[in-house]
């Protein structure tokens, strides 16, 4: 597994702020139920898929049951990742039904549906009823799903997405991410009433006031 700074070193800063970004998911359930979530950009310039990722490390090191699905179907990175076979995932699931083809990580708890053969039309396949009712069934498996998308802006994959899961996080990326991708990801988010749970700020300076404290 790659880049997984909350297995490599989960004392770290970083390890600690995906533990934070978990408690405030946590919170933002109270209210309204937010088993299934969108992790999607506002643009190509933001590590999405490994953010994602170190989310649903610290989730079941929390005890949480964790289903990753690699819905980025143009350029899935969940299977480099966690270093998985890609034959079969998503794109076949919801092309031809079937058992959920879920793919078992060397962490306790979390599994992974990778992308699957990418598809010549990802829109009609994901535009197709039987989305919903797939994460219906996987919602069942797991108290989270984690689904990583592509960027907003790119293209209107993360939309479709959005529209059917309880909640979506979009990640900016601190000095990279331009101002304004950032507003118009949030007006598309808007505009297929999706329920915007947060925004997480990567790659930002670290405060060293706030970060010195060491145990």
């Amino acid at each position: 597994m790659q880049n997984l700074i909350t297995l490599t070193d989960p004392r770290s800063s970083a390890a600690e702020a995906y533990q934070s970004l978990r408690t405030n998911l946590e919170f933002s359930s109270l209210e309204q139920p937010l088993h299934s979530i969108l992790i999607t950009s506002a643009d190509g310039v933001t590590d999405k898929s490994i953010a994602l990722a170190n989310l649903a490390v610290v989730m079941t090191q929390a005890g949480d049951r964790v289903t990753i699905v690699d819905g980025d179907l143009r350029r899935p990175q969940q299977h480099e990742i966690f270093g998985l076979s890609n034959q079969a995932g998503l794109s076949n699931w919801l092309s031809d039904g079937g058992p959920a083809p879920l793919q078992r990580t060397s962490v306790e708890g979390l599994q992974v549906m990778t992308s699957g053969p990418l598809p010549a039309n990802p829109v009609a396949l994901l535009s197709s009823r039987r989305l919903a009712d797939a994460l219906a069934e996987l919602q069942e498996q797991a108290d989270y799903l984690l689904i990583d998308a592509p960027p907003i802006l790119a293209v209107t994959d993360a939309a479709l997405w959005a529209s059917k899961v309880d909640g979506v996080v979009l990640l900016v990326n601190a000095g990279r991410t331009k101002r304004d991708h950032a507003q118009r990801a949030k007006t598309v988010l808007e505009k297929v009433h999706a329920r915007i749970v947060g925004a997480v700020l990567l790659d930002a300076e670290r405060d060293a006031d706030i970060s010195g404290y060491n145990w």
